[in-house]
């Protein structure tokens, strides 16, 4: 039996400003979109591989989710480092920093935080 991961879901209050930021900080774009009178789901993906992230709009919950203790998050591999840091930084959205390990970590609209790290040798 094997298992493949396909996608992670994220509720999201304002998906307008979550698919700019998605599609700004880290190159993801539409795939796919779910809609009804009660929700939308939209699955964001890049080139680089299958597996999405499915922002999920209800309309029942125009505001922020209380994500808790927020010890959770998706990580992000990049070719340019240097380059990522940059944009983030310029972005205001640098939450986290831990240069002892060279990483990083970006915090979305509604507070989830995604880590960079370098693509090392």
């Amino acid at each position: 039996m094997e298992f493949t991961m396909i996608h992670e879901n994220y509720n999201v209050s304002d998906l307008e400003a979550s698919l700019a930021f998605y599609e700004k900080a880290l190159g993801l774009i539409e795939r796919r979109r779910i809609a009804n009178d009660d929700f939308i789901i939209v699955y964001l993906g890049n080139g680089n591989a299958e597996f999405e992230l499915e922002l999920t709009w209800l309309k029942e919950h125009p505001h922020r989710y209380d994500l808790g203790e927020c010890e959770f998050h998706l990580a992000f591999r990049v070719d340019d480092f240097d380059a990522a840091h940059k944009l983030h930084e310029e972005m205001g959205c640098i939450c986290y920093e831990n240069p002892a390990m060279g990483i990083y970590f970006i915090e979305d609209p509604d507070g989830y935080w995604l880590e960079v790290v370098p693509t090392r040798n």
